[in-house]
């Protein structure tokens, strides 16, 4: 279809209706009365099965899934299969070591990540260090997030609207709603968003195929005869080859849930067989993430020669050109929400680290729980403004900002897997494996990528490394707490 500015006002204004309602919706869920910290940040520990599915499959269905996915199956082909393969190992490790994280947060009190690794190793430092670095690293999360929602704001108004602007105005919203709402708003939004992406992702992975090439087998025969170097791996550690792909797959997979809102989701759930149910669930998002390939196979031979962040826009182009505007604005829709919920969830998240792990030790005793409350909604503005700022400074490719996310919240897995278990390791351990897992994954990143496999992968193991090391050299007597019996029971019924 030509691109025309009638076409981008109806688009743009179902987008608009689609994101009020889902706000409205939210907003007119919500428990009224007094709001203490705990209800705010995570939901008062009360999640059933349906709100903690939606909260952590805020993991699976974010702008990546939406638009990077099909952009990275168009610019690399099989090197993106790794995102259905590490939510496979993720889902595994969930089911063994999220019951436990919510048990010890339940009978500590705990409710950010640091408040975990602070609480558990008895060191503040760790704390303090967890909380910058926890904050730190979100910052190209929700950068990915914004990316995506430019891209999609702008595919929307057919190129008769500034997608940066879109995307700010659209952001400030979800922070104000944040603000009011806190994370059983978000949970809610969730709902909306989960069922309008998947249905999106239905369209554009089936109906694509069959509509411009009859069958998904006549669409790979084509991909056969014209790309069939997209549809295997590089042999052995080229570039996005198969080394990479298993360090990654591994990598990514053990640290699926280490970031702070998957830890906050976690500890919002009602129950440990609540987590274990999800754990069963999940897989079933992943299926569906599969076809979004069907899209970004579809956009390669239907709209070819784009590069770079290009790609990411690809199977927009394709609604774009050939679906009337109402169709754009339900898939824009949809894109828009998946970039604008995670977001919300890990702002929120953030703001809680600052205020428990950063702000009230700074002063004790002198923030009670109304204060509290109020000072992570500041930190919720605060943390979007520099989001945007962040955005604004250094826009990357979708898959590029993921890789680097999870390269740095994945070198929280040994603190969090020695809490849940009840390893009696030192903190000082902990903090210096932190410490240089981070710089390590930071250096192969930026300075030694050209070594072919994930960066954050050779961070783990030197964060590994270093706290068997320091646990080596320490004496022998071991002051760490050790874990509440009640975190080694068998699961039981509701």
């Amino acid at each position: 279809m030509l691109a025309s500015p009638l076409a981008g006002r109806i688009a743009l204004s179902i987008v608009a209706i689609v994101i009020a309602g889902t706000i409205a919706f939210a907003l007119l869920n919500l428990k009224r009365g007094r709001v203490d910290p705990t209800e705010y940040a995570i939901g008062g520990r009360s999640f059933g099965t349906i709100f903690l599915w939606v909260l952590l499959a805020g993991e699976i269905y974010t702008a990546f899934t939406f638009l990077g996915a099909a952009g990275w199956v168009y610019l690399h082909g099989a090197a993106a299969y790794y995102i259905p393969a590490y939510g496979a190992i993720g889902y595994l490790v969930g089911y063994a070591l999220l019951p436990r994280i919510r048990r010890l947060g339940a009978e500590r009190g705990l409710v950010t990540a640091p408040d975990l690794l602070a609480n558990y190793y008895r060191s503040p430092r760790l704390g303090v260090l967890a909380a910058i670095l926890y904050v730190v690293l979100a910052l190209p999360y929700v950068t990915l997030q914004l990316s995506g929602l430019q891209i999609v704001l702008s595919s929307a108004g057919y190129g008769w609207l500034n997608g940066t602007i879109g995307a700010a105005v659209a952001f400030t919203a979800i922070a104000l709603f944040t603000f009011t709402a806190g994370l059983r708003g978000t949970a809610w939004a969730s709902l909306v968003k989960d069922g309008l992406v998947l249905a999106v992702v239905l369209f554009a992975g089936v109906a694509l195929p069959i509509h411009f090439f009859g069958s998904l087998g006549g669409m790979f025969a084509q991909l056969q005869r014209t790309n069939a170097a997209l549809l295997t791996l590089p042999v052995g550690d080229a570039p996005l080859g198969q080394v990479w792909f298993i360090t990654t797959v591994l990598f990514t997979g053990i640290g699926f849930y280490m970031g702070p809102h998957s830890i906050a989701a976690t500890f919002s759930a009602r129950s440990d067989n609540t987590l274990r149910r999800n754990a069963m669930l999940l897989p079933l998002y992943s299926i569906v993430l599969i076809v979004i390939f069907f899209a970004g196979y579809a956009a390669l031979l239907l709209v070819p020669g784009l590069h770079g962040p290009a790609a990411d826009r690809s199977f927009l182009l394709v609604i774009a050109r050939y679906y009337p505007p109402w169709v754009m604005g339900f898939v824009a829709g949809a894109g828009a929400l998946a970039a604008l919920v995670p977001s919300s969830a890990l702002i929120l998240a953030s703001a809680a680290i600052v205020v428990r792990n950063i702000v009230r030790p700074a002063f004790p005793g002198r923030i009670d729980e109304r204060h509290e409350t109020l000072a992570m909604r500041v930190a919720v503005i605060a943390i979007s403004a520099a989001a945007l700022l962040a955005w604004w400074l250094a826009p990357e490719t979708l898959g590029s900002l993921l890789l680097v996310y999870y390269s740095g919240i994945t070198q929280f897995l040994p603190g969090v897997v020695g809490a849940a278990f009840g390893l009696r390791l030192r903190g000082i351990a902990v903090t210096l494996g932190l410490a240089a897992g981070v710089v390590t994954a930071a250096l192969l990143t930026y300075v030694l990528a050209h070594l072919g496999f994930n960066p954050g992968f050779g961070g783990l193991l030197v964060n590994l490394l270093v706290v068997a090391f320091v646990e080596w050299l320490a004496p022998k007597t071991k002051t760490s707490p050790p874990m509440a019996n009640s975190s080694f029971e068998a699961p039981t019924t509701d």
